[in-house]
């Protein structure tokens, strides 16, 4: 017994002698974030005084967490107020010392002597220390993120300087090995430059009604930097006073053995499409010796399931001599690999389409017993593609993956105002997307390329990536600005190459665009697409997000098909009667891509005290607003949203109230949004796609957004997740023909489809029932309501139902029609009852999981019901609900899942209310 006990400690001995001689070889990458902050105006010391132990830190440093802009770091240290809120923004000295005379904010400089506080640099500085175990090792300091020129210090040293380093979208790898003190603090000084060129604003939306806002600004001199562009105001952004300086991304101090792993591009082939049983996969990467002599070792893969279960585990290894101070490409195919050939691969589709399987691959290079480097990431086996038509003499683009269309829906995305979005806001807002049921989100030119998070959660939500270089038709010319922005093409061609090797592996990235609404000049212009080809040439590229932006005569244009964009903007972005969607696409033109178009959209008025902080109606104004709704972009949308007030009046009434005001934006927010994309879908099999202007909010935002700043949808965002379920049921506005629309390549099977017509009075007019099957992607008119709805005038409703054969609802719908657009008597529905059963309740780790049933008891229609969850007198804030705002007829039901994060110790209630309906409040 005694020896086995002693052979036991033996064993466990040395594995745990193992665990530490694999932590002692172990490559680590560590996050440097605790830093402090302060101008250069106030530090006579250089970057090699800074950045030894000798300088002594003074109490005016401001300690910041990195990921942080310059202005960021001061609001969270109280030296400026929050900008999000109400007025404040007009607190805070702008880069533009024009504008600061303009509006007389040089009076709030928090540095003495110096009227505009954005003008000189601004250092960061931190210490950390390094084991004395890694002496002999390796080490990088990666920077994801400055902008827009740095200058970095080391123990004294100077690493990189700000020509080396500029422009906001390259990761700076900097080779630190010589510099870095194993066993001993470590002192980093950061000099953040301002942009080169501040640019200059529009004129402030300081009334309700401002006068018209100019992208970019006046100028459009933004665009002479390689940066985020609406960093100087757009028609839904006010300008952001210090452009974003600073260290927008993470810091990172990685140490490896003598060998690093770098720039690894991995490939999958569907080579027999439409056949998806085999799938082919090569790997290129760079090997790098960074001793003087040379590295012998062995590169190791393993390929492994990443988000699914199952067997499909490869591994092998390949020799590799490595000279001294060298790097080597190495590739590896299916031709030298026999493993990399994979039958019967898991794809990753998009949303809807199916599932976004994803596999891990793990490389590692080892000589002898050391591992000197590893890395590991997902990937996904899929393919995409593009084609394009010529339809009455305009060009429709269409995307494919894995060889079968994908009818593109979503819209675009903007980054957020001061650049404060961590992976906790992303992961919401994605998932957002996701319960939308859309497809696709469009990285906006004029804004940023998104953090590796961003990506990292499309690929695992099967949300295409639409990614525009940061070129705009209001800066480079197209409209203002030159052609000759930006100035400097080497910082753009940098940047443009690293955002390419950043985000290339990843499966949700679609295509690359030249750029919004324009497209640089030939030089850059030729350089983006050159790079894109060779250095990643698995997916497409289209010269500009507008097809109205024409290429000059004798450039090279889409790749790989050498066509013209086949993409349309130009909106309309004003609200609009459903019924004239269905006419742009019936008319085709740009109809047949669209991919920008919206409306104002405002917020529900759960969050829009947040918003408007002085939420009081100004009496001397049109309507129910006050000046603060003009900066938080009312003004800003160029009168669309004063027509839009005007419509909802003409339609639903004067508002009585700020409350009854939001209410009746919610029912045209429905309408719209429904119209939109419902008549696209009706054109299915015609249409390359059709996209918002845009998802989500820059800040608190009243206007073009699906869900505000604070994650609340409004119910436009419900009726389009409603349009866009994998089979829908809708009614064509024009002619009133019920239509079966399938967005999945899978058989709908047989649907049972009934249509009911109910009066005002909620007496049934007329009642259909009909069945039909879609074994595709397409859309089928079935019989007509017209003649009924002609015969009945004032308001109607259209309840409509789509059941498969074992009788569960796939699709419900529903329309209020009145031929003369008079909606006013919705105000007064007789009340409805409902009564709700809870079918099942989950509640761990945070997390609500809710299946309820919601049915209509009366005999009246029951309008425009709204669930919600809330915790202490605030809704639960995001909140995925698998249907909102919708009505039931007489009698009827409808099930509804939602998902919640509760907080801690609060106790959740479900509360459901409506246009016409007793208010339920439930303990949960």
């Amino acid at each position: 017994m005694k020896k086995n006990i002693q052979f036991l400690i033996l064993v466990l001995g040395l594995g745990l002698f193992k665990q530490v001689l694999a932590q002692e070889n172990a490559v680590k990458q560590v996050k440097v974030e605790n830093f402090d902050l302060q101008s250069s105006s106030l530090i006579p010391q250089s970057g090699m005084e800074l950045s030894q132990s000798t300088y002594i830190s003074k109490d005016y440093w401001f300690p910041v967490k990195v990921p942080t802009t310059v202005l960021r770091g001061l609001v969270s240290n109280h030296i400026y107020p929050d900008p999000y809120l109400g007025l404040n923004n007009m607190l805070i000295p702008d880069a533009s010392d024009e504008f600061n005379k303009t509006y007389n904010l040089e009076q709030y400089s928090f540095l003495p002597n110096e009227p505009n506080p954005w003008k000189k640099p601004y250092w960061y500085r931190t210490h950390f220390k390094v084991p004395a175990s890694d002496q002999g090792k390796f080490f990088q300091l990666i920077f994801k993120g400055i902008n827009y020129r740095a200058a970095v210090y080391l123990n004294g040293k100077l690493i990189a300087d700000s020509t080396q380093m500029a422009g906001m979208f390259a990761d700076y790898n900097l080779e630190v090995s010589s510099t870095i003190l194993p066993g001993k603090e470590n002192y980093l000084a950061v000099k953040i430059f301002p942009l080169d060129y501040p640019g200059l604003p529009s004129q402030e939306q300081l009334k309700a009604f401002g006068p018209f806002f100019d992208n970019g600004g006046p100028t459009g001199d933004i665009g002479k930097n390689v940066s985020m562009l609406c960093s100087v105001g757009w028609d839904w952004m006010p300008p952001v006073r210090d452009r974003n300086m600073g260290i927008w991304q993470p810091v990172y101090l990685r140490t490896t053995g003598a060998v690093s792993l770098g720039k690894p591009l991995i490939k999958t082939d569907l080579a027999k499409l439409p056949d998806t049983n085999e799938a082919k996969i090569s790997l290129d990467l760079n090997l790098t010796n960074h001793s003087n002599k040379i590295q012998s070792g062995q590169l190791k893969v393993w390929i492994s399931p990443g988000n699914f279960s199952g067997n499909q585990n490869i591994q092998f290894s390949k020799s590799v001599n490595i000279p001294a101070g060298s790097s080597i490409r190495t590739h590896l195919d299916d031709q030298s690999i026999a493993q990399l050939l994979i039958k019967n691969p898991k794809l990753w589709w998009p949303n809807l389409l199916g599932k976004p399987n994803l596999y891990r691959i793990r490389l590692e290079f080892q000589s002898g017993n050391q591992i000197m480097d590893d890395t590991t990431f997902l990937f996904g086996i899929r393919t995409v593609g593009t084609r394009s038509t010529m339809v009455n003499g305009f060009s429709r683009r269409e995307f494919l993956v894995n060889g079968q269309k994908v009818h593109l829906v979503g819209g675009a995305w903007v980054p957020d105002f001061l650049l404060n979005r961590d992976s906790a806001r992303y992961t919401k807002e994605l998932q957002l997307c996701r319960n939308a049921n859309i497809n696709l989100v469009r990285i906006w030119g004029g804004g940023i390329t998104p953090p590796d998070i961003f990506f990292d959660l499309a690929d695992q939500k099967g949300l295409l990536i639409w990614s525009d270089f940061w070129v705009t038709g209001d800066t480079q010319g197209e409209f203002k600005g030159s052609p000759d922005y930006p100035l400097e093409s080497t910082v753009f061609i940098k940047n443009a190459i690293s955002t390419i090797l950043r985000i290339r592996n990843h499966p949700s990235l679609l295509l690359w665009t030249g750029g919004n609404e324009g497209h640089a000049r030939k030089e850059l212009y030729d350089a983006m697409r050159t790079n894109i080809i060779a250095l990643d040439g698995t997916r497409p590229f289209i010269p500009s997000s507008s097809g109205f932006a024409h290429l000059p005569q004798g450039w090279d244009a889409s790749y790989p098909d050498n066509t013209v964009s086949g993409v349309y903007s130009s909106g309309p972005y004003s609200w609009q009667d459903p019924k004239i969607y269905y006419n742009l696409v019936d008319g085709e033109r740009d109809w047949l891509f669209k991919d920008e178009t919206g409306i104002p959209s405002q917020p529900p008025y759960t969050t829009l005290p947040k918003i408007i902080t002085n939420l009081v109606w100004d009496k001397k104004l049109a309507y129910p607003l006050n000046d603060s709704w003009g900066y938080h972009d009312a003004a800003s949308g160029n009168g669309h949203y004063e027509l839009y007030y005007q419509e909802m009046v003409k339609r639903f009434g004067a508002p009585t109230s700020m409350e009854d005001f939001s209410d009746k934006m919610q029912l045209m927010n429905a309408i719209g949004y429904q119209g939109i994309f419902e008549s696209v879908n009706h054109r299915i099999s015609e249409t390359g796609g059709v996209m918002l202007w845009k998802l989500n909010a820059a800040l608190p935002s009243v206007i073009w957004q699906v869900y505000d700043w604070y994650l609340e949808p409004n119910a436009g965002y419900y009726f389009m997740q409603n349009a866009l379920e994998p089979v829908h049921i809708q009614m064509n506005l024009k002619n009133n023909a019920i239509t079966l629309v399938n967005r999945t390549h899978r058989t709908s099977g047989m649907i049972h489809i009934s249509a009911q017509v109910f009066d005002i009075n909620s007496k049934l007019l007329f009642e259909k029932k009909d069945q039909s099957e879609l074994k595709d992607l397409g859309s089928k008119e079935l019989f007509s309501l017209k003649e009924v709805l002609e015969g009945h005038p004032g308001i109607n409703f259209i309840i409509l139902n789509a059941k498969d054969d074992l009788g569960k609802q796939i699709s419900h719908n529903t329309y209020w029609i009145a031929q003369d657009t008079n909606y006013k008597a919705l105000s007064k529905l007789p009340e409805a009852n409902l009564e709700t059963k809870i079918i099942s309740k989950k509640a761990v780790n945070g997390k609500l999981e809710l299946n309820l049933s919601i049915q209509n008891k009366s005999d009246q229609i029951a309008f425009f019901i709204r669930p919600q969850i809330q915790m202490e007198g605030e809704e639960v804030l995001p909140s995925y609900w698998s249907k909102n705002y919708f009505t039931l007829g007489p009698k009827e039901s409808i099930e509804v899942q939602v998902n919640s994060e509760l907080k801690d110790n609060a106790s959740p209630k479900l509360i459901i209310k409506g246009m016409n309906v007793n208010e339920i409040i439930r303990n949960l």
